[in-house]
């Protein structure tokens, strides 16, 4: 699947202040002036998007450029026009608990429901194929992490707890009534819930379709950075996303690698030589530190034209996952392709939630999930081309 099927969709994530937002405003100017119709929507609840292109944004899309069109996600907006009979409720029962009706319409925004709003609009502008390219300025990685695992969330409470709600509401329902008058959740509102449920179940499918979606990361040649999008892409793999694409931005050139600058660029450059130990075989694709704000459609083309020369935005340009972590016995065990390794060569070192694989003189670094991140590494083997580590319980 891809463009002539249905929209491309890519994500851009990174720690925050990377420049993740640039990087997604600048492929979607590219993408549109390629002739394709393309959407950049912002998660980030602090919009900057607005900013790179220096013009005003809204909670609905709005034209940029020829092609070009903008958004930037409103929550309450997003509540309102989308899944209001949800917030109704909420907002009753926070006006039964005393509150006023401006503050309890504010707290029926429950924690994580702007990711789910973000995604929300993602299969919105899927379905309406208006679009040949969604581009998604998402968050800090944390807040994407918990958007991305969402749906998988979203399918365990669509099996197992919102069948029981059903049954103990109806149930409840009289006795509660004369009790107190406290306002119950009625059909409607269920409706509406397994619908999102579902909607954000489909949107699991949508998303680790590697053919469609592409996740990209965002990173600057600084270690706190570089370890960051580690432990970021790990749990991507963990989730079953694929990521395509690393953008290595605010590289300093040659030219400025002088005087104050030197010891600068100096430890840039190891550091660019981490990124490339963490994430290869991924591409990485570096953009210097232009010599001004990247703000304005002048600009954002120079940051394009650096980070994809003259290749397409939309190409998928690396297939196949890195690494994949499995339950087995207890435990897990990870799955790393190797492919012509040695396997006599290959030396494993664990320091703290780093897993360090050597490989003759190459080196891979892993910043382990939390799930493995108490458990002790067990054996390494070969299956094929792949190499599997094995984690089990600490013993007592």
């Amino acid at each position: 699947m891809g463009i002539k099927d249905g929209p491309r969709i890519l994500l851009y994530t990174g720690k925050g202040g990377v420049g993740k937002t640039s990087v997604s405003a600048a492929t979607a100017l590219a993408c549109a002036d390629r002739g394709l119709r393309t959407i950049v929507v912002s998660t980030d609840a602090a919009h900057s998007l607005a900013d790179s292109f220096d013009l005003r944004l809204g909670p609905e899309p709005v034209q940029v450029a020829d092609r070009l069109w903008g958004q930037e996600i409103d929550i309450l907006h997003q509540m309102d026009k989308y899944w209001h009979t949800v917030q109704d409720y909420l907002t009753a029962l926070m006006t039964w608990q005393g509150m006023q009706d401006v503050l309890a319409e504010e707290a029926s925004v429950l924690p994580g429901m702007d990711e789910l709003a973000a995604l929300l609009q993602i299969v919105k502008l899927y379905d309406d194929g208006q679009h040949d390219v969604i581009i998604v300025d998402c968050a800090p990685t944390g807040e994407t992490l918990r958007l991305l695992s969402f749906p998988e969330a979203a399918r365990w409470y669509l099996d197992k707890i919102l069948p029981l709600q059903r049954t103990l509401v109806t149930l409840a329902r009289p006795l509660v009534r004369t009790v107190a008058d406290v306002p119950i959740p009625d059909r409607a509102v269920f409706d509406a819930v397994e619908q999102l449920m579902r909607e954000l179940d489909r949107m699991h499918g949508l998303l680790t379709d590697p053919q469609v979606t592409s996740v990209r990361l965002v990173v600057n040649p600084e270690r706190m950075v570089i370890k960051e999008a580690q432990r970021t892409y790990t749990y991507l793999n963990l989730y079953g996303y694929s990521t395509d694409l690393v953008v290595s931005n605010r590289v300093w050139p040659q030219e400025a690698g002088t005087g104050y600058f030197a010891a600068w660029r100096q430890i840039q450059e190891r550091h660019g030589q981490l990124i490339e130990e963490a994430f290869a075989p991924l591409p990485i694709h570096p953009v210097p530190m232009f010599e001004q704000e990247v703000v304005g459609l002048a600009m954002l083309r120079r940051m394009a034209e650096a980070i994809y020369g003259g290749a397409d935005p939309t190409a998928v340009f690396y297939q196949g996952r890195r690494q994949t972590i499995e339950p087995q016995d207890g435990g897990y065990r990870l799955r790393l392709p190797l492919p012509l390794a040695e396997r006599e060569a290959v030396q494993l070192t664990r320091i703290g939630d780093e897993l360090i694989i050597r490989l003759g003189n190459q080196k891979r670094n892993i910043i382990l999930p939390r799930a493995l991140y108490n458990l002790d590494v067990g054996k390494a083997t070969f299956e094929g081309e792949e190499l599997v580590i094995s984690f089990h319980p600490v013993a007592a």
